[in-house]
């Protein structure tokens, strides 16, 4: 293997240094206590700051879901440590943005292997290059898929699975079978104004088709990590939770239709503030905005 008991030990007292790379005082985003939350069957999550990591620690094997960021993953590393002797056999990316994966790099010294959607790994590398990074391979996943893949390890099988264009163009929903768990990564905010990445292939139209899938797909009791979520509501929940943010977006859409039949503008209709049914989210307003001119660019392009 390409990592051994010495890297994760190496990487794992890095959580010491990393606290010094919290951010100042007064600045906003700030961190919360790092927390390992056990939910189903040797599945849980990992919170700290960014978006939620699931993990699966066995017997046999350790799984890691999303990396956060680099300050923050050694905290994650430094826990597993105290929950096992074994490495981790594989880090599976939902999608590419940077608090989901900007503590991949960190992850390559303790991990078998990165995986994520191959739209996912192309999004990841055009964000290094726009951002100038240098080349470099650490970062980036060294397995790829299109439509599903899967891995036993122990006792549970691990399922990912892309569903079509939705928060971004690459991301996958990941499915710890015998636990009943599934990580949707940030194609569900509890309660907050999800965040449509068009550039990036994400499509409000889409995201409404995926969760419509989704929801049918896995058992009627199965347990959801959220990418995130606002205060007052968990980072867990239910198949109605999925339903609420796919209604969410069916108002946005209707919204973007309403203001093109009746002849407004793109910049008229996306200076929506607020929307009936949704007032109590929480998070970046602008992002409402941004859902509803996604909207009107797609409802544009299917006139023709």
């Amino acid at each position: 293997m390409a990592y051994s008991r010495r890297s994760f030990l190496k990487v794992s007292t890095l959580g010491m240094g990393a606290v010094a790379l919290a951010r100042p005082a007064g600045v906003s985003g700030a961190r919360r206590a790092a927390v390992f939350t056990p939910l189903r069957r040797n599945v849980g999550i990992f919170t700290e700051r960014g978006g939620t990591i699931g993990w699966l620690i066995n017997q046999d094997a350790v799984v890691v879901v999303d990396s956060q960021f680099a300050d923050t993953a050694p905290m994650l590393v430094s826990g597993i440590q105290e929950r096992t002797r074994l490495p981790i056999d594989v880090l599976l990316n939902t999608h590419h943005h940077p608090d989901h994966t900007g503590g991949n790099a960190v992850m390559r010294e303790v991990v078998g292997k990165i995986v994520a959607h191959e739209r996912a790994a192309t999004n990841l590398r055009n964000s290094a290059a726009a951002r100038g990074a240098a080349e470099d391979a650490r970062p980036f996943p060294d397995t790829t898929f299109t439509g599903t893949w899967s891995l036993s390890v122990g006792d549970e099988t691990v399922r990912l699975r892309h569903y079509g264009a939705a928060h971004t163009g690459g991301d996958a929903a990941i499915f710890f079978e015998r636990a009943n768990v599934v990580h949707l990564g940030d194609l569900l905010n509890n309660r907050g104004w999800p965040n449509i990445d068009a550039p990036a292939g994400g499509s409000v139209h889409g995201w409404v088709e995926v969760l419509e899938q989704i929801m049918p797909e896995y058992p009627a009791d199965a347990l959801y990590i959220f990418g995130h979520n606002e205060a007052g509501y968990p980072p867990t929940g239910t198949r109605t939770d999925l339903a609420f943010q796919r209604d969410y977006f069916l108002a946005v859409i209707e919204v973007a239709a309403t203001a093109l039949r009746e002849g407004r503008s793109r910049e008229q209709a996306i200076a929506l503030q607020t929307l009936p049914g949704f007032e109590h989210f929480g998070g970046q307003v602008p992002r409402l905005g941004l859902a509803v001119g996604v909207a009107y660019d797609e409802l544009q392009a299917m006139r023709g």
